[in-house]
């Protein structure tokens, strides 16, 4: 019984290579969303949060979707469709959660901050959910595993659970200059918190992707 599961783990095929090139795609991805705010439509986070978050993870999205569903649980049993499947609707409702997270943590709320809220929450349900929705679906033991518990323990964990709580560690450290008294346009809700965020996430990518290399990718299981 023991020796099926772990032959069901996704991490057996996840290379160091794999997870640098997974991360690197994600990173030119969210560099790509900054780029065509800037050079196409003239704008910035500070100018414009709400079209820059916008663009950022329309552009992210199917990278992220779609390359992380190659690493689904039990392939045998859940097809890459499936998968895909999980990883878009796991974004609006990724979303929803981490918008019900920053109100509760004192991010304002008003028509005139509706747009930036939720295109930075689908942002970071990007960061946060999508991987993980794609990868494990509805599996509960792995969810509370990553999230819960933070408890990684193959290289495909890795790939998720530090990018993940870098995003969210990061938005938190970067919400801490907003109430400052010190009248910048970077303060306003959701500049530097996005900032922080996207720097949370690309650290812990490489974070990741140091942790997996250093363990050599995971190692196949003893075949007695």
């Amino acid at each position: 019984m023991v020796k099926a599961s772990t032959t069901e783990n996704p991490s057996q095929s996840v290379s160091p290579m794999q997870t640098f090139f997974i991360h690197l795609i994600c990173g030119v991805g969210l560099a790509v969303g900054l780029w065509v705010a800037h050079n196409f439509y003239s704008i910035s986070l500070i100018s414009d949060p709400s079209r820059s978050l916008r663009l950022i993870w329309v552009t992210m999205c199917p990278l992220v979707i779609l390359f992380y569903s190659c690493f689904r649980k039990n392939p045998e049993k859940c097809s890459y469709l499936k998968a895909v499947i999980r990883g878009v609707l796991a974004l609006p409702i990724g979303a929803l959660v981490n918008a019900l997270g920053a109100i509760a943590l004192g991010a304002p709320v008003g028509i005139q901050y509706f747009p930036k809220t939720v295109n930075w929450s689908l942002l970071m349900s990007l960061f946060t959910f999508v991987p993980a929705a794609s990868v494990f679906g509805s599996s509960w033991e792995d969810w509370r595993r990553i999230f819960a518990h933070t408890k990684p323990n193959a290289s495909v964990d890795y790939m998720i659970c530090l990018p993940a709580h870098g995003a969210v560690i990061g938005a938190w450290f970067g919400a801490w200059p907003m109430p400052l008294d010190w009248e910048r346009p970077w303060q306003e809700w959701p500049i530097c918190v996005s900032y922080g965020a996207m720097a949370g996430y690309l650290i812990t990518m490489v974070l990741s992707f140091v942790l997996v290399l250093a363990r050599g990718g995971q190692q196949h299981p003893k075949a007695d």
